[in-house]
């Protein structure tokens, strides 16, 4: 596959464990690889990595540019996977053009534009003038390595983000975002004698990135899951044991269950009522989603079940909850402006269910207005509500002159115009003007589909192309 270099580096990348938070090994990794170079190489308390080269002959004298990605990725898997983040490699494949993980995420967000830097360090080719390769950590929880960055770990005052997904596409703006999170405290009921469990589930859901996907009308697994136990409260008595959908703030969610108990005598109505709520729900996602799997199976009596209150108040929210669109912008054709994510149901802690949301805006008072409707209902709803991780937008400015040198270097290399957009999505850069605010900022990378979910996948073709433009743009800066 070409370029040699890069996917050389990518395939070292997916050998690494890093999710979110475990980002030492690949930081031992990058600073290792710098020493091995002889090429100078810093961190900071949280983590992020520097690595700095000299400007080829005659280079000297150019601005010095930052190329930017993030070490960490989303750790998704299916149901049946065995794979273990914390110690297995990415078990890539390629597929009709495709590359591809066997069961899990890809990591290619944004292992792919680390890639492109480590393979940039090692070129001997390549003409460019003094870079840094910076390398934030836990850029998918939280933003939390750009958010530390402090002034002086870079010098330079062009960056180039790499964490984009669509080739051909130049980004120079972008959604902030904030979590909200609601916690309903229950305590324990005895489950009624001569009771019989039953495991309702729905799987198979395609997911995908909550910004950049939102959109696409994607079947929430969580949204189901309480459309059903909502419509078969209205007419069964049944208790819950346990419950739980999705997993990342920033992944829609594929996969959601809950164990429910109920009388024998009313098992046959309740089963076929869920059948024909799966008959409903293939139908209605059968383009977005056509693996949907709405399942029912016995499985064994649990030990105690939430408390009859908690239970209705927990499935008349979670039915309620919006997910999805709330605004498309009003400046750019075609973009999402504000939307919400109902992204995960955990029972992790005794006595604790927790109920993970995350809202996007390009504005910031909309990004406030979406976090605080979904605190409004869950307060009514009984919750203790929480927001955390707010990060802001960063603001388009189409007169960058590094992005009038990107279109250039774009048009000369393949004749044609590329896109200039915003992405609903989150990325770093608005962080970075927290700290440095005089960088001159553009995103761009190869074509991703599926990100944040198994089925993630990079086009091969489409990596050449960014690589050829990331050095075109650096020739003429």
């Amino acid at each position: 596959m070409e370029p040699q270099g890069v996917f050389s580096a990518f395939l070292d990348i997916c050998q690494i464990p890093r999710e979110s938070g475990h980002e030492a090994e690949i930081g031992a990794f990058l600073q290792n690889f710098a020493f091995k170079r002889g090429l100078v190489c810093r961190t900071d308390r949280v983590g992020n990595v520097i690595i700095a080269k000299p400007a080829t002959f005659g280079m000297e004298w150019s601005p010095t540019v930052v190329l930017q990605s993030h070490v960490d990725m989303v750790c998704e898997k299916n149901e049946e996977s065995l794979h273990d983040f914390s110690k297995d490699p990415i078990a890539v494949y390629e597929e009709e053009g495709w590359l591809k993980a066997k069961g899990t995420t890809l990591g290619a967000d944004c292992g792919i534009g680390m890639a492109m830097q480590l393979a940039l360090l090692d070129a001997t080719d390549a003409v460019h003038g003094p870079l840094e390769c910076l390398f934030t950590v836990s850029e998918e929880t939280g933003l939390d390595g750009a958010r530390a960055l402090k002034p002086g770990f870079i010098t330079g005052n062009i960056l180039l983000n790499l964490d984009s997904e669509d080739e051909g596409e130049i980004f120079i703006g972008c959604a902030g975002g904030i979590d909200t999170t609601a916690r309903f405290a229950y305590t324990a009921a005895a489950v009624p004698e001569g009771s019989i469990a039953l495991k309702v589930s729905i799987s198979g859901g395609t997911g995908g990135h909550s910004g950049d996907e939102i959109h696409k009308d994607l079947a929430n697994a969580n949204q189901l899951l309480a459309r059903f136990l909502w419509k078969a409260q209205q007419q069964y008595t049944f208790g819950i044991a346990h419950i739980q959908g999705g997993n990342k703030r920033n992944a829609i969610p594929r996969e959601a269950w809950a164990l429910c108990t109920l009388s024998p005598s009313d098992l046959e109505g309740f089963t076929n009522l869920f059948q024909c709520f799966s008959v409903e729900c293939r139908a209605e996602y059968l383009r977005t989603d056509p693996e949907l799997k709405p399942e029912i199976t016995s499985t064994p009596l649990p030990n105690r079940l939430l408390d009859a209150d908690t239970c209705n108040r927990l499935i008349a929210v979670l039915y309620g909850c919006p997910h999805g669109v709330l605004a498309m912008s009003r400046e750019i054709p075609g973009l999402v402006e504000t939307s919400t994510n109902l992204a995960s149901i955990k029972m992790e802690k005794e006595g604790e269910i927790r109920v993970g949301t995350n809202q996007r805006s390009a504005l910031n008072s909309a990004r406030f207005n979406a976090a605080s409707r979904i605190e409004a209902l869950f307060c009514l709803a009984g919750a203790q509500v929480t927001h955390e991780s707010e990060y802001p937008g960063w603001a388009p400015n189409p007169n960058s002159p590094i992005l009038q040198k990107a279109i250039a270097a774009y048009r000369r290399l393949f004749n044609k115009e590329p896109a200039v957009k915003a992405i609903h999505a989150g990325l770093e850069c608005g962080i970075f003007l927290d700290a440095f605010p005089k960088l001159d900022m553009i995103s761009f990378g190869p074509t991703l589909r599926g990100v944040h979910a198994p089925g993630e996948r990079l086009e091969i073709a489409s990596v050449q192309k960014c690589w050829d433009f990331l050095l075109e743009i650096l020739k003429t800066v």
